[in-house]
């Protein structure tokens, strides 16, 4: 009994070794990394290949020897004279690329790389699919990623925007940019409004005795607080800076889609896809994979990710404020959009 014991407590003490050596040498490797790429990379996919590789494969398991026998041949015969006739470089690309924005928009770090990439190698005939994906968020956050699509149509390249899920406040701001904006049925599009909370704790500390100083220069450097007295005039003060970015909002869209009637729409409602149709809040009702099937013909459809590196820190801030944001939304979609109940 005795030598089991002292035999589990030596496989320990190796299993304790071999972790940490395993550890150490993670931590050494990732190190290097970041060494060597410490301003982050650019990922490019050939979407069309992929594409045409899965359904090759699919046509090969369907067919029996002879039919797959005479395909082969017939492909032999179809890459030969397209090598030779360059066909696929004659192609106009289709540069896709995807944003699923936070509330902070820290996104737009990554698609400022990408629609760089974008306007440096474009050539004419050339245009951007943008999958989009956002609920809003911090206005000077989503006005900048708004600016990046702007760089785009400044320099003559087509934007297509395709909404499969939501594009709601800010992410409409992004999305009117679009030479073309489609969405699927029940899309959520809209939400043309501006927000903003703020908790009050001045009660609460005045039932604890507790005093709160502020010392500002200028009469309104600071309207609203969470823990000083706040007063009627910094709420219409807040109210009217309030109403002033809404108006910006507001001259945003119309600028961008001016056949739009915006005491309609300018109500901070959001509707589905369908609806928003009618209200020409987009021009088509579309999945973003529609749209890449169709383009499989007659483009080369290129897939662009930029891939930023991150600190241990930074990675562990945003799996927390994933987790908080995912939860949230659970908790809102569970109470607002479950028609089982």
């Amino acid at each position: 009994m005795e030598f089991l014991i002292e035999y589990g407590l030596f496989l320990a003490k190796a299993l304790t070794v071999l972790v940490a050596l395993v550890v150490l040498i993670v931590v050494i490797a990732a190190s290097s990394n970041r060494q060597r790429h410490k301003s982050g990379e650019l990922e490019v996919k050939d979407l069309s290949k992929a594409h045409k590789e899965g359904v090759e494969k699919l046509q090969h398991g369907l067919l029996n020897k002879e039919q797959l026998k005479a395909q082969k041949k017939k492909l032999k015969a179809e890459q030969k004279a397209a090598k030779k006739e360059k066909k696929e470089e004659s192609k106009p690309k289709l540069f896709v690329i995807d944003f699923k924005g936070s509330i902070d928009a820290k996104e737009v770090a990554g698609l400022r790389e990408e629609v760089s990439s974008v306007i440096a190698i474009a050539q004419e005939g050339d245009e951007v699919l943008l999958r989009l994906e956002s609920g809003g968020g911090v206005v000077h956050g989503y006005g900048l990623a708004a600016s990046q699509l702007t760089r785009l149509r400044d320099k003559g390249i087509k934007l297509t925007v395709a909404v499969d899920k939501v594009a709601a406040s800010g992410g409409y701001m992004m999305a009117c940019i679009a030479d073309k904006l489609i969405a699927a049925p029940f899309a959520i599009v809209g939400s043309i409004g501006v927000i903003a909370q703020i908790p009050n704790f001045n009660k609460v500390l005045k039932r604890n005795d507790i005093e709160f100083e502020q010392i500002t220069a200028g009469e309104y450097k600071r309207t609203l607080t969470m823990f000083g007295e706040n007063t009627d005039a910094a709420r219409d003060k807040f109210r009217t800076e309030i109403q002033e970015t809404h108006e910006l909002f507001k001259d945003f869209v119309q600028s961008n889609r001016p056949q739009l009637d915006l005491a309609k729409v300018a109500t901070g409602e959001h509707w589905f896809g369908k609806q928003a149709l009618d209200l020409e809040l987009v021009d088509e009702l579309r999945t973003s994979d529609d749209y890449l099937m169709d383009s499989y013909a007659d483009h080369q459809v290129i897939q662009l990710q930029y891939h930023g590196k991150k600190k241990l820190a930074e990675k562990l801030s945003q799996a927390a404020s994933s987790g908080v944001e995912q939860g949230v939304k659970q908790v809102t979609q569970s109470s607002l959009w479950d028609w089982t109940k």
